[in-house]
């Protein structure tokens, strides 16, 4: 990466930070429809459970901020996982947008610095696209469990049968 330069990388995060945003909004309104009472559906043994998934997707987007904040990836549970779907909404909404105060809070120079996770070594702001990429694939996952458990699916890229797209006036 070595023609990749600071001012490179901070466009790079502000372009991926703001449609990522567009992406958290979808993903909390995927998360509260979650049924309370049937949150331990899972369509196969070998599935994660609705819960665990919604879990899953809402912790890793924390986890991958902060570790872009940190430049240092330890990704781990949170100590006060929430307990119910509305908390879960709540949890996300609070702790996303505190990850992305500290990813803009990043300096050019720190966003183009090399950081290693698992078996890559990136320039930094190119794990956003890790981030959004996880997101994307695990809140479509759990869409899919949405009409099972007697939910409706939110319009996500477009309307849904629950939620079609308006027509213009």
């Amino acid at each position: 990466m070595s023609g990749l330069t600071p001012d490179f990388a901070a466009f790079y995060c502000a372009m991926m930070l703001d449609g990522f945003g567009r992406e958290v909004e979808t993903t909390k309104r995927v998360l509260a429809a979650i049924p309370e009472a049937k949150k331990d559906y899972r369509p196969d043994p070998n599935a994660r459970s609705a819960w665990e998934l919604g879990w899953h997707l809402a912790n890793t987007d924390v986890q991958f901020l902060n570790g872009i904040a940190d430049r240092n990836f330890k990704m781990g549970a949170a100590a006060n996982k929430p307990t119910t779907v509305a908390e879960l909404v709540s949890w996300y909404g609070e702790h996303v947008k505190a990850g992305f105060d500290r990813v803009r809070a990043l300096t050019p120079e720190q966003l183009v610095e090399p950081v290693q996770f698992m078996m890559f070594n990136l320039p930094n702001a190119f794990y956003l696209g890790f981030l959004n990429n996880h997101s994307i694939h695990h809140r479509g996952e759990l869409a899919t469990y949405l009409r099972p458990m007697g939910s409706k699916v939110p319009a996500i890229y477009g309307g849904s049968f629950d939620e079609p797209m308006q027509a213009a006036a």
